[in-house]
């Protein structure tokens, strides 16, 4: 077994999180490994901590495709009006109140060697700290034969779009591991990064943890400037016929988006947060994750009043997911998190069939997965 996300990065959790003190990270079980309870009233609403990610990364698709992020903090770098025009693929799209978009390309730094951008100093300075030194190409950036290109174009080889921290990025990863690439990836990552007091992580049961590490406790990051510019909108003070005329033009904005681009309209990556990552499931959660500065800053905020001595748990799927049956729910957990889910909501509905329509009984007989596969329950560490 992997050794957790807390274990392997604990010299990192002194900087990785912005926590009160409402919160502790407590033993469950030996099935449900770690999790996070509050350790006094945290009232609805309110945001029961931020964290940085020990490490994010943009989706490699994401990035081919032009979405332009920070390469630290993963924050859009095209202004709203830029994002709109290739969203839409109208070069002359103009967005009105241009003021109310946040991007300050004044502070946009590229890195001089390898000329990756970031949105300001500071990010430039902590990627270079951190990890940049390591991993910058230099003059070979657009060089296919470097270590680090071949890696990224093994992964997009085995790894195609709809790209998300989650559900399918894990389902990827396990259909990586079935069709036996990821030992391919291996001799292409420590080609790329070997260190020899990092040995253990190179060999393939090492390397396996941490592609499993990876997967169950990536957390899914989007930005977008176009997303805030639109929220600068909502707020502002308009008279009736204005805020009419506003609100259509956003309407149809979206409508020509979808229509271009579908749905891929963030600059979207991953990250790994450790306190996040003790954050247990629930089809009914009283939590959730939000990136509200647009950068990878997760903000965690309470959905209900939560009681000194209660678990803090957010819900691996999206509403619409919540709202389907219960054998719908561990269809979805137990193919992309490996685990069946145990919560309150999950126990009352013990008893209903096990499928609720002819669609999903035919999903099922194309799985070939039975409900009772021996699964372990929810895990956080792995």
């Amino acid at each position: 077994m992997a050794a957790s996300m807390c274990d392997v990065f604990s010299f990192c959790v002194g900087v990785a999180g912005r926590a009160r003190v409402a919160v502790e990270v407590r033993f469950v079980s030996s099935a449900k490994g770690k999790g996070l309870f509050a350790t006094q009233l945290i009232q609805k609403g309110e945001t029961i901590f931020v964290e940085r990610p020990l490490v994010a990364a943009q989706f490699l698709w994401n990035a081919l495709y032009r979405y332009r992020a920070c390469d630290h903090c993963l924050r859009a770098l095209e202004k709203a009006e830029e994002n709109a025009q290739r969203l839409t693929g109208k070069p002359g799209q103009v967005l009105p109140h241009p003021e109310l978009c946040t991007v300050r390309k004044d502070l946009h730094q590229s890195c001089p060697h390898c000329q990756v951008m970031y949105c300001s100093t500071e990010c430039r300075v902590a990627a270079a700290e951190q990890y940049h030194q390591v991993l910058c190409p230099g003059p070979s950036q657009d060089d296919p034969l470097h270590p680090l290109n071949k890696l990224q174009e093994a992964w997009r080889s085995v790894h195609y779009p709809p790209e998300t921290a989650s559900i399918m990025l894990m389902a990827r990863m396990v259909a990586t591991v079935k069709q036996g690439q990821l030992e391919l990836l291996r001799r292409l990552f420590t080609e790329a990064l070997y260190e020899e007091a990092l040995s253990q992580w190179f060999t393939p049961d090492g390397f396996r943890s941490l592609f499993a590490l990876v997967g169950t406790n990536g957390q899914g990051i989007g930005t977008s400037s176009l997303s805030q510019w639109v929220h600068a909108c909502d707020a502002l003070e308009l008279k009736p016929q204005d805020r009419e005329q506003l609100d259509a033009f956003i309407d149809q904005l979206y409508k020509d988006i979808e229509a271009a681009t579908g749905e891929f309209l963030n600059c979207e990556g991953s990250g790994l947060f450790v306190l996040q990552s003790c954050c247990n499931h629930s089809c009914v959660p009283n939590a959730e994750t939000s990136f509200p500065e647009n950068n990878f800053l997760l903000h965690v905020t309470a959905l209900e009043d939560i009681k000194p001595g209660e678990e803090i748990c957010i819900s691996y799927l999206d509403c619409c997911q919540r709202e389907r049956s219960r054998h719908s729910r561990h269809k979805i957990l137990r193919e992309n998190y490996l685990f069946v889910c145990s919560c309150p909501k999950c126990l009352a509905e013990a008893d209903e069939p096990n499928v609720t329509s002819e669609e999903e009984e035919d999903e099922e007989e194309e799985e070939g997965e039975p409900e009772d596969a021996e699964l372990g329950d929810e895990m956080t560490d792995v």
